[in-house]
């Protein structure tokens, strides 16, 4: 069996890491189990990640960077949206959502909040939706006012919430419901 080196082997631990994370949760998020999914040693780990908490942060800075959603470009407001949740939807949505539910250790252990690994894991980026109202903006189809940031993560909010309580992938009724009869009626736009 040939040796993982460098970047593969550091993809293929975070990986593993993933795989543990959405299976047991953070209570099983040990060293020891990532080791063992990943066909290594523990100290393998221990000398890219010095501690738990390291490991989870680069675990859900891989998998952002490998789901990262692209700001679709449809020409409007309403097919960008949509195209972004049908994304969203088909790469994983449900997956983070379970996940963040299995985290509720590790959030008394931190006193971490969601919206703060979220922002650890961000950055200041400007996120798919933040690009997408600027778009629809320049092209005149939403006023050029300041919307409220819940405004413009509403549909993704109300995605998160539906993959979270029915711990399955959202039926493309659903997005279109969440898109035409709340978030666009609520950005100034009629239905269609």
């Amino acid at each position: 069996m040939e040796r993982r080196r460098g970047t593969e082997l550091e993809t293929a631990l975070l990986d593993a890491a993933w795989e543990q994370l959405g299976d047991t949760g953070y209570g099983g998020f040990t060293f020891d189990a990532v080791a063992e999914r990943a066909g290594t040693s523990k100290s393998v780990l221990y000398r890219r990640w010095p501690t738990r908490d390291a490991l989870l942060m680069a675990t859900l800075q891989r998998r952002h960077q490998a789901r990262k959603r692209v700001a679709p470009d449809t020409g409007s407001l309403r097919g960008d949206v949509i195209a972004l949740l049908r994304s969203a939807n088909h790469l994983g949505n449900t997956m983070a959502a379970i996940v963040s539910m299995r985290m509720g250790t590790y959030f008394q252990e931190t006193g971490k909040t969601p919206a703060i690994v979220r922002r650890e894991i961000l950055g200041d980026q400007p996120t798919a939706m933040e690009t997408i109202f600027d778009r629809a903006m320049k092209r005149g189809e939403i006023s050029t006012r300041t919307f409220p940031s819940r405004v413009v993560t509403l549909p993704f909010d109300l995605l998160r919430h539906e993959a979270m309580m029915t711990l399955s992938e959202v039926p493309d009724e659903v997005i279109l419901e969440i898109v035409d009869a709340i978030f666009m009626p609520l950005v100034g736009i009629p239905p269609t």
